[in-house]
């Protein structure tokens, strides 16, 4: 079953934000967890969410951001700077594409791009969300763990969408925080977001089916639970080769021309998603990802 309202999901673990982005708080003895870092604009959101529920922000000890993709990294510069004693983690190349320039500058216009298109920038009048040079933090990978006192989650790494995606598991609630290394649940279909690698991506949802899942946190529309949380991953693996054999197909079709089969695999996708989150010039740029690493991988058409 899929869920997308904010929320208690179970004893010690909350859905925060918006169906279109959101972020968990995991709670544990000693401190709490916040887990992804969303997009900026539903920061207000947030922050309304945690009084309405009586989450009190000055519990959260620990940050963690799965890739370094702005719409999972938004909110992490207004707690960080609100909030200096949280530590952030993310994975050692996410910290490496943090300090780059070009790369906040990415970040932020690609944020308040979204937040246009949301209709949703006038509500961060006032909090500071740009990303900037100040935040730091810890590096974690394949095997780490982050306690928080009688509750922790194990990091997995888990590339494919990204080079710098992980994934977080806890064992005793089976949930898995996969960010996008799996596929997003939008509406009722399963979108696989294979930016960078392909086959990495497959490689890492057949990593990903050795954990049993009763929560299924994603950070784009919601959580899945029951049943459909269970097979989740499978469900991703079948539609990762369907989008991959359309991919192949646009690229022989247009004769090897990247833009051409990108344009038309994000015409496509919009034509049958209209309300789909991410600004269409961005999400092109996916699917140019995709195909290029179909270009690179099989040759000229």
């Amino acid at each position: 079953m899929r869920h997308r309202k904010a929320g208690r999901i179970t004893d010690g673990l909350w859905y925060l934000g918006r169906e279109e982005a959101g972020v968990y708080l995991l709670e544990g003895r000693d401190c709490s967890l916040m887990i992804n870092g969303a997009l900026s604009h539903i920061l207000p959101d947030v922050l309304r969410q945690m009084t309405d529920f009586g989450i009190d922000a000055r519990k959260i000890g620990k940050f963690l951001i799965l890739h370094s993709h702005f719409d999972h990294a938004g909110l992490v510069p207004y707690f960080k700077r609100q909030y200096p004693h949280i530590e952030v983690f993310a994975s050692e190349a996410a910290w490496k594409i943090f300090k780059m320039p070009k790369a906040i500058e990415v970040m932020n216009s690609f944020s308040r791009l979204v937040a246009d298109q949301m209709k949703a920038a006038e509500g961060l009048a006032g909090y500071d969300t740009e990303w900037r040079d100040d935040v730091t933090g810890t590096a974690v990978g394949d095997g780490d763990r982050i306690d928080l006192g009688g509750v922790s989650v194990s990091i997995i790494d888990t590339p494919g969408h990204s080079y710098c995606s992980i994934s977080a598991y806890e064992s005793t609630m089976k949930a898995l925080f996969a960010s996008d290394a799996i596929g997003i649940p939008y509406k009722e279909t399963v979108f696989p977001s294979m930016n960078t690698n392909i086959d990495q991506f497959q490689a890492t949802l057949e990593k990903l089916k050795a954990y049993p899942v009763d929560y299924l946190c994603a950070d784009h529309y919601g959580y899945v639970t029951g049943a459909e949380a269970e097979k989740f991953v499978e469900l991703t693996i079948s539609e990762a080769g369907k989008l991959k054999g359309e991919i192949e197909s646009a690229f022989r079709k247009h004769g090897g021309n990247v833009d051409a089969a990108a344009k038309a695999l994000n015409g496509s996708f919009y034509a049958a998603n209209p309300d789909y989150f991410i600004a269409p010039d961005i999400l092109e740029g996916v699917f140019k990802q995709m195909v290029k690493y179909v270009q690179k991988t099989t040759g000229p058409s």
